[in-house]
C-alpha cells in the first residue's frame, strides 16, 4: 500500500495529496499538468486584479479543468503569466508547506521572478507608485529565496575554534562581508558571528572552513613589527602561490592576481588581500611617512590590533629622529615632566582622590616611561592631536603642584646657590635637577657654578664624620 500525505494550506486548492511525488486533486484524483497549474496561478493570484478589471471571463467564473485548451496557451498568454510570476512567492501560503518538502522547482520559479522584477522596474517610468511597489516585491523575493537557500537553524552563542572567540551577533541591519567567502552577510535572515579578539567575521556555514588562526594570539605573544620596509622576497620564492591559503596566483591575473602586503612584503591572493590600507609602522620609525599602503587582511587585523601597543623604542631603532622631527622633542619633554610629577601626585591625598593620573588612563605607558612610543602615539603625533591634549594635561597638573594644593608646594625646592627667587620645581622650564640628589637649582646657577651640587657635598661630608657601624664589621 502507497503511503499517503495530507498536506494543509496549499494555495488554489483546498487540499492536495502526495502520492508517490506527484501531486493529485482530491475531487477527481487527477494529476496536475505544468501548463494548467500555471494557468490557474495566473488567474487566481491575489494580487493580480487589474485583468478582472480589464475584462477577464464574464462573471469571473474560472474556466474548468474540461475547457482548458492548448489553445490559451499563445505567446501572449505566456508573456501574461511571466509577467505575472514576480508576485510569486509573495501571495499568503504559497510556500507554506512541511519544512524540507522544498524542491529546485521552487527555487527556480523564485529566480525567474526576481529576473522578471528587475525588468519590470527598468521598464516602468520612474519614481512610479508601481515602480516602487515592484521594487518591494523584488525585495520580498530575494529575502524569500535566500530563506530557501539557508534555512534558519538554532547556533549557539559561543563557539571556540582556531584559538578565536565567536560570538554571535544580533545585529539585523549593519551591512557586513563574510572574511571567508568575501560575500555579503544579509544578518536580517542569516546567522553571522564576529571573532571578540581580532573581530573577524563570518555567516556560520562558513566557520568549519576556517583556517586562520586569531591574530590576537600572535600580538599576545609576538608584539613586534616588522621593520624592514616592505621586505619582498618574490613570488617565484613563494612558489608563485598566496602566502596564507596556497592559491595560485600571478601578476597577470590568471588564475588569480597577485596583490603585494606592504607590511610583510609577500603576496597574496584576491581572497585574502582586499586591498586595504593601513599606516605601515616601518615607515614611520625610517621615513616619518603615514601614507596609508595596501595591506592583506591578516596584517591589517595585526595592525589594528598592535597600534595602541607602546612596543616603539625610537631611541633604540632611530635616534635620528628627534634631530628632524620637532614635534618629537616637545612630547619627549612633556613626558619627562609628567614623570616628575608622578611622585607629587602619588602622595597626595588631594590628588588620589580627584584622579588626576586617571586623565591619562588611554596612554599608561606615559606615566611609567618616556622613551616607548606605540603607533599611535605616532600618529598622533603627525597630526598635532597629542601635542595640544598633552600640552592641556600638563597644565592642569603643574596648576595643581604650584597653585591648588600646599601639601604639593611645601615640597618645592629653593636654589641653593643663590637662595633668591621663587620656589622652584624639578619640571620647570628654567631649572635644572642633580642627577645625584634630585636638587633643583636655577639652570644658570647650575651651570655657572663649577664647583659640586651642595646637597651632595653635605651627604658625602655626613658620611665620612658618622662613626662607623659595628655591624658592618
Amino acid at each position: 500500500m502507497h503511503s499517503v500525505q495530507r498536506v494543509q494550506h496549499q494555495p488554489f486548492t483546498d487540499e492536495i495529496l502526495l502520492f508517490e511525488g506527484r501531486q493529485w486533486d482530491v475531487a477527481g484524483e487527477m494529476e496536475y499538468h505544468e501548463r494548467p497549474a500555471s494557468f490557474r496561478q495566473a488567474r487566481l493570484n491575489p494580487f493580480d486584479r487589474g485583468e478582472e478589471e480589464e475584462g477577464g471571463p464574464p462573471g469571473g467564473k474560472t474556466p474548468s479543468r474540461d475547457e482548458l485548451r492548448p489553445e490559451l496557451f499563445s505567446s501572449k498568454s505566456r508573456k501574461q503569466s511571466l509577467d505575472r510570476a514576480m508576485d510569486l512567492g509573495l501571495a499568503e501560503d504559497h510556500f507554506s508547506r512541511p519544512v524540507g518538502s522544498f524542491v529546485a522547482s521552487d527555487i527556480e520559479q523564485l529566480k525567474m521572478a526576481i529576473e522578471e522584477c528587475k525588468r519590470l522596474i527598468l521598464e516602468l517610468p520612474e519614481h512610479s507608485e508601481r515602480q516602487k511597489d515592484t521594487v518591494v516585491k523584488l525585495i520580498h523575493l530575494r529575502l524569500k529565496l535566500q530563506e530557501l537557500k539557508d534555512p534558519e537553524e538554532d547556533e549557539p552563542n559561543l563557539r571556540v575554534l582556531l584559538e578565536h572567540r565567536f560570538s554571535k551577533e544580533k545585529s539585523k541591519s549593519v551591512k557586513q562581508t563574510c572574511d571567508k567567502c568575501s560575500t555579503i552577510i544579509w544578518g536580517l535572515i542569516q546567522t553571522w558571528y564576529t571573532c571578540t579578539g581580532c573581530y573577524y567575521r563570518c555567516h556560520s556555514k562558513c566557520l568549519n572552513l576556517i583556517n586562520k588562526p586569531c591574530v590576537r594570539s600572535k600580538v599576545s605573544h609576538q608584539s613586534e613589527y616588522e621593520l624592514s620596509i616592505c621586505p619582498e622576497i618574490g613570488l617565484d620564492r613563494q612558489d608563485y602561490r598566496c602566502a596564507e591559503c596556497r592559491t595560485p596566483v600571478s601578476l597577470r591575473g590568471v588564475p588569480s592576481e597577485a596583490r603585494q602586503c606592504d607590511y610583510t612584503g609577500q603576496y597574496y591572493c584576491s581572497t585574502c588581500h582586499w586591498n586595504d590600507t593601513a599606516v605601515i609602522p616601518a615607515r614611520v620609525i625610517h621615513n616619518w611617512e603615514f601614507e596609508p599602503r595596501k595591506v592583506c587582511r591578516s596584517s591589517m587585523r595585526y595592525l589594528a590590533l598592535m597600534i595602541p601597543r607602546p612596543v616603539l623604542k625610537l631611541r633604540e631603532v632611530n635616534p635620528l629622529l628627534f634631530n628632524f622631527v620637532e614635534e618629537l622633542v616637545e612630547i619627549r619633554k612633556l613626558r619627562q615632566d609628567i614623570l616628575l610629577m608622578k611622585p607629587y601626585f602619588i602622595t597626595c591625598k588631594e590628588a588620589l582622590e580627584a584622579r588626576l593620573l586617571l586623565q591619562l588612563h588611554d596612554r599608561q605607558h606615559f606615566v611609567e616611561n618616556n622613551d616607548m612610543y606605540s603607533l599611535q602615539d605616532l600618529i598622533d603625533i603627525s597630526s598635532g592631536r597629542l601635542g595640544c591634549s598633552l600640552t592641556e594635561i600638563h597644565t592642569t597638573f603643574a596648576k595643581h603642584i604650584k597653585l591648588d594644593c600646599d601639601r604639593c608646594q611645601a615640597k618645592g625646592f629653593v636654589c641653593e646657590l643663590c637662595k633668591e627667587g621663587d620656589i622652584l620645581f624639578p619640571f620647570d622650564s628654567h631649572t635644572s635637577v642633580c642627577h645625584d640628589c634630585s636638587a633643583v637649582f636655577h639652570r644658570d646657577c647650575f651651570y655657572d657654578n663649577s664647583t659640586t651640587c651642595p646637597k651632595c657635598a653635605r651627604m658625602t661630608e655626613r658620611k665620612h664624620d658618622d662613626p662607623p657601624d659595628p655591624k658592618d664589621k
